[in-house]
């Protein structure tokens, strides 16, 4: 039997109504096995990032994070599951024992460490109250921990994938899980260690984990459940008339990631493009429609897409002696990115200037300036926008700039990007 592997993010399990539609999408695929990779519910990761900036930073108060954290899960099981005997109250009650134990004791010298650790908790309660409701309405179903089988280095917050290692945990391991039904449960994000500590695998990463799992196991297919009717040519917030693609190339896909489509994980093509899996983004409001599908067809999409991401910063690097901008200076300027972990979304050079675009991130960039400043001289906006758009005409340029200042262009064939700032 044919084995898919289905991905629901945070909005398709925020409250127990969603929880409920997520079983009846699964009822829709009877007799069939499916891999379910679920993320943490609603905001949960941003009350626990708080959660983790008041533990290790001082940042707020630990205990009312966590117990605005409890209150909200415990809410949705209460809904779900109104005897209070039900075994999930006392599985997710020691859930949240353990992360008040972590939290009580002196954090270690690894801000990314901790966030790991803490973070992931949200991944773990969803997938225990998914998984029980999933017995509840009739599912069978086998929860699972992923970080059995997802080996990462200790990139905390980052995790690279130890693929040989994984694809032999998943080879033996996910057989065995079938024996409760045709479903297996388990985390999106997460990956471990060798030595047992969690790792995440970068923000919103669940889409990367179906995509790994898809990959090692040879999965006929792997849908993206979201809250929209596929990928959309642009962000519905930002466009009024928005239109589906109702097909996309792999090429395009990764393009269109790389850029900052919110839609797909950046790292989540590559696996599926080498064993020629299709994805497909549907909505999990309207399961019936027939969504987006990406796979290895070669033709350029038929209108253009744009991608908004604000609240960037525009760095201007030169050296202090006035002197040519060279490959000596150029590998110390992404070396000191590299260190600062710090992604640049574009970049421009001239001779004697090195122009950078990157999502201003308070955690980093301070940093990341202050040890530039010792060898070049930087200069920098901020309160920007960095505007993307795949296949382009200067109609399309012209729609988007209306009452912008343009700071920064750069073109190729298909694509331009755009820095741009209010006037």
């Amino acid at each position: 039997m044919a084995l898919k592997v289905f991905k629901f993010g945070g909005a398709s399990v925020k409250d127990a109504d969603s929880v409920r539609n997520l079983a009846s999408v699964l009822k829709k695929f009877p007799d069939q096995k499916i891999i379910v990779v679920v993320s943490a519910m609603g905001k949960t990761t941003n009350v626990l990032e708080k959660l983790t900036d008041a533990y290790f930073l001082k940042q707020g108060n630990a205990t009312s994070v966590l117990e605005e954290v409890k209150k909200y899960h415990f809410n949705i099981i209460a809904n779900l599951f109104p005897d209070t005997t039900q075994t999930i109250y006392r599985e997710v009650e020691t859930v949240f024992a353990d992360l008040e134990r972590k939290v009580s004791m002196a954090p270690s010298d690894s801000y990314s460490k901790e966030y790991d650790q803490i973070v992931s908790v949200g991944e773990l309660i969803s997938t225990k109250i998914v998984s029980a409701y999933l017995h509840e309405s009739g599912v069978k179903n086998t929860w699972m921990d992923v970080c059995e089988v997802i080996k990462t280095d200790n990139t905390y917050r980052e995790g690279k994938v130890d693929w040989e290692l994984t694809e032999q945990n998943i080879t033996p391991f996910v057989p065995l899980r079938w024996v409760m039904g045709d479903v297996i449960v388990t985390q999106g994000f997460l990956g471990c260690t060798s030595d047992g500590f969690t790792t995440t695998l970068g923000r919103e990463g669940s889409d990367y984990t179906a995509s790994i799992l898809a990959y090692c196991t040879n999965a006929e297919s792997v849908t993206i459940w979201k809250d929209v009717p596929g990928v959309m040519n642009a962000d519905p917030k930002w466009f009024d008339e928005t239109q589906r693609i109702d097909q996309m190339s792999y090429q395009d896909a990764i393009e269109l990631a790389y850029y900052g489509a919110t839609v797909i994980h950046p790292k989540t093509i590559k696996p599926l493009q080498n064993k020629k899996i299709p994805l497909y983004v549907k909505s999990f409001l309207q399961p019936e429609e027939k969504g987006t599908v990406i796979n290895d067809r070669q033709t350029h999409l038929p209108i253009p897409c744009f991608i908004f991401k604000v609240n960037q910063i525009l760095l201007s690097i030169s050296p202090k002696d006035f002197s040519f901008i060279v490959e000596e200076n150029f590998s110390d300027i992404f070396k000191t990115f590299a260190e600062h972990r710090v992604k640049i979304n574009v970049m421009q050079n001239s001779a004697i200037s090195f122009s950078v675009c990157m999502d201003n991130d308070e955690r980093k960039v301070p940093e990341l300036i202050k040890t530039l400043q010792k060898n070049f001289r930087v200069l920098y906006n901020d309160h920007l926008e960095l505007i993307t758009i795949r296949y382009y005409n200067q109609p399309t340029i012209d729609r988007v700039c209306i009452g912008k200042k343009i700071l920064l262009e750069h073109k190729s064939r298909y694509t331009v990007q755009l820095v741009v700032k209010n006037v």
